[in-house]
C-alpha cells in the first residue's frame, strides 16, 4: 500500500511526517490504524495527529485544520519581504540580496523605479499612488471670495461719497465757499481718491497683459495724484504767510491755473516713472508656486498674479510717500495760521495719521517676516 502524506504529531503548531508503510515499528497494523483516523487521535509520545484524512490507499494532509503559532489560521509565508506599496521603493538589505525594507517616496517625491525616489519639478507634485508627477492647479483671487466682497464692498462705498462730495462741489461750483476752499485743487483731490478706490477692481480682476499694465499704472497715481494737492495746497499757505511776513507783496506761484500746473508737474513725475518701468520690464503674468507650497502636496496651489516684485511696489510708492513726508513737513510749519485758514489742521492732522499708519504697517510686517525666519530656521 502506498502512503502519500501521513503526519504522526503536530508539536508547537509544526507537522511532523510520521513514517511510511514500510517502517518496521509500524508496519500494516501502523498502516490500518492511521487509515481509521478521521481527525485527531492519540499517537506516541502524547502527540496528536492533526489535519489528518485517511482513504484505502492513501493519507493526505489537510492544511486547513493544521495549527500554527500565536493562532493563527493562515500558512506562514515563506518569504523575506513583501512586494512595496504604490509609492514606495525597495531599500536593499546590507548582506541579503534578496531581501528589501520599503520606504515611503515623502514630501513632492514620487517613485521613479523599485529602489529610486525623485522630487518633482517645482510647477509639479506627485500624484495619489506618487508614481508620477502632475501640474499643481492654479488659483486665482475669485470675486466671491470673503477677501474679495469685502474690499469691494468698502471701496464702492467710498466711490459714493466721492462722487457725492464732486456732485456737490459742481452744484456749487461758483459759490464762495467752494471757492474758498481752492476748488481746482479740490477736484484734483478728489479725482486722487477716487482712483485709490478703482485700484481695488484692477487688484481682483483676473491677471493678464492689460490688467497688469493698468495696475502698475494706477498703482501709486491715485496716491500720487491726492498727495501732489495736498502737498500744493499746504505749500501756498506756508509761502503766504512767510511771505506776509516780510513784505505785503504776494507770492509767485499762488493762483488756480499755477496751482493746477504745480499739482501737474509733480503728478507727471510719476507717470514718467512708470512708463520708464514698462521699458524696462513690460507687464506680465507669472504663476507663483511658493506662496501656497504647503507640506501636504495634494493642498498646493500655483497663485496666478502680475509680474511686480516687492522692490517695484516699493519703488512705485516710493514717490508718493516722499510727497506725504514733505506734506506733512508744511503741514507741521502752517500749524499756527490763524483760524481762518482751518484747511491747514485739517491737513496736517491727515498727514500725522498717515505717517502713524504706515510706520505701524512697516513694524508689523517686519515682525511678521522675522516669524517666518525663525519658522523656516
Amino acid at each position: 500500500m502506498r502512503l502519500e502524506a501521513s503526519v504522526s504529531g503536530v508539536k508547537r503548531g509544526r507537522a511532523f511526517p510520521s513514517a511510511g508503510a514500510n517502517d518496521p515499528k509500524h508496519g500494516p497494523e501502523g498502516s490500518a490504524a492511521l487509515q481509521r483516523t478521521a481527525g485527531a487521535r492519540r499517537c506516541g509520545r502524547g502527540l496528536h495527529a492533526v489535519g489528518v484524512a485517511s482513504t484505502t490507499n492513501t493519507s493526505r494532509l489537510i492544511l486547513e485544520e493544521l495549527q500554527w503559532p500565536d493562532g493563527e489560521q493562515e500558512v506562514p509565508v515563506s518569504v523575506c519581504s513583501l512586494p512595496c506599496r504604490p509609492g514606495e521603493r525597495k531599500k536593499r538589505v546590507k548582506g541579503m540580496p534578496c531581501c528589501w525594507h520599503c520606504e515611503l517616496c515623502d514630501g513632492y517625491q514620487y517613485r521613479h523605479d523599485e529602489t529610486s525616489c525623485r522630487l518633482c519639478a517645482y510647477n509639479m507634485r506627485p500624484d495619489a499612488n506618487r508614481s508620477a508627477c502632475q501640474p499643481i492647479p492654479v488659483v486665482k483671487l475669485e470675486w466671491h471670495s470673503a477677501w474679495a466682497i469685502i474690499p469691494v464692498f468698502l471701496a464702492m462705498l467710498g466711490i459714493v461719497a466721492t462722487l457725492f462730495v464732486m456732485a456737490t462741489f459742481v452744484r456749487h461750483n461758483d459759490t464762495p465757499i467752494v471757492r474758498a476752499s481752492g476748488r481746482e485743487l479740490s477736484y484734483v483731490l478728489l479725482t486722487g481718491i477716487f482712483l485709490c478706490y478703482i485700484i481695488t477692481f484692477l487688484m481682483i480682476a483676473r491677471p493678464d497683459v492689460a490688467v497688469c499694465a493698468f495696475r502698475r499704472i494706477f498703482l501709486g497715481l491715485g496716491m500720487c495724484i491726492s498727495y501732489a494737492a495736498l502737498l500744493t495746497k499746504t505749500n501756498r499757505i506756508y509761502r503766504i504767510f512767510e511771505q506776509g511776513k516780510q513784505t505785503v507783496t504776494a507770492p509767485r506761484f499762488i493762483s488756480p491755473t499755477s496751482q493746477i500746473a504745480v499739482a501737474a508737474s509733480l503728478i507727471c513725475v510719476q507717470l514718467l516713472g512708470v512708463l520708464l518701468w514698462f521699458a524696462v520690464d513690460p507687464p506680465g503674468t507669472v504663476v507663483d508656486y511658493d506662496e501656497q507650497k504647503t507640506v501636504d502636496p495634494a493642498a498646493a496651489r500655483g497663485v496666478l498674479k502680475c509680474d511686480i516684485t516687492d522692490l517695484q511696489i516699493i519703488c512705485s510708492l516710493g514717490y508718493s510717500i516722499l510727497l506725504m513726508v514733505t506734506c506733512t513737513i508744511y503741514a507741521i510749519k502752517t500749524r499756527d495760521v490763524p483760524e481762518d485758514f482751518n484747511e491747514a489742521k485739517p491737513i496736517g492732522f491727515t498727514m500725522y495719521t498717515t505717517c502713524i499708519q504706515n510706520r505701524n504697517r512697516r513694524r508689523r510686517r517686519m515682525k511678521e517676516e522675522g516669524g517666518r525666519m525663525k519658522e523656516e530656521g
